[in-house]
């Protein structure tokens, strides 16, 4: 069974208010407009859409 610990940095990894969501996306830190910048899932479109749009 996964370690509490283990379970609770998995979480952190995925939720954009915690410092570790940043860090393993490369940061240092949360940025200042965290806010505004797009998901990752939304930044980035699969080459197809991009060609018939």
């Amino acid at each position: 069974m996964a370690k509490q610990s283990a379970l609770d940095n998995h979480a952190n990894q995925l939720n954009p208010n915690h410092d570790a969501y940043w860090q393993s996306r490369g940061e240092d830190e949360r940025p200042d407009d965290w806010e505004e910048r797009p998901e990752e899932s939304e930044s980035k479109e699969p080459e197809d859409a991009k060609r018939n749009a």
